[in-house]
């Protein structure tokens, strides 16, 4: 049975440009990622903008987060995430808004670019899919490379499937 989560915030003020979302895989080869889809939206005001995301990996020094516990996309589900909250983006932990980002090199899997009143959704094609395998001593993060214009009022978030 396929185990999806998700971890994200809502009504978040940014701390400027940022890790919104940062998952790491378990350092033991157990559970991976396989990430379903990530998404921003901003409605702290409604002054139209442009604002760049990015999909990265991050090695290690990892970002400093806020503890975000995964939440069961699969309610019959009764199993919880193998990945927890953290602060410190640690193996097997997730969190969002960095207040900093950690001195591990990132590398841009992706990079988009979207108006913040329209907000943002990826949804990989099958052979789109990006996939973490346990162990691998790199994160996979949801980041803004550049403070957006308007920092109040953004929801963002990751989903995931342990494979």
């Amino acid at each position: 049975m396929a185990r999806i989560f998700s971890v994200g915030g809502q009504n978040i003020t940014l701390a400027g440009a940022v890790t919104a979302v940062f998952i790491n895989p378990p350092a033991a080869p157990s559970v991976g990622i396989r990430l379903l889809r990530a998404w921003a939206q901003q409605a702290g005001n409604a002054t139209s903008a442009q604002t760049r995301i990015q999909l990265v990996t991050q090695v290690t020094a990892f970002p400093t987060l806020t503890s975000a516990t995964p939440a069961k996309m699969m309610r019959h589900d009764p199993n919880v995430a193998v990945i927890t909250g953290g602060t410190a983006g640690a193996a097997g932990t997730a969190g969002i808004n960095a207040s900093a980002e950690g001195a591990g090199t990132k590398t841009v899997i992706n990079e988009y670019s979207f108006n913040n009143l329209n907000g943002f959704e990826w949804l990989p094609t099958a052979k789109e899919v990006i996939e973490l395998a346990a162990g691998m001593a790199s994160g996979l993060g949801l980041y803004f490379p550049a403070a957006p214009g308007i920092l109040t009022g953004w929801g963002f978030g990751l989903t995931y499937e342990e494979i």
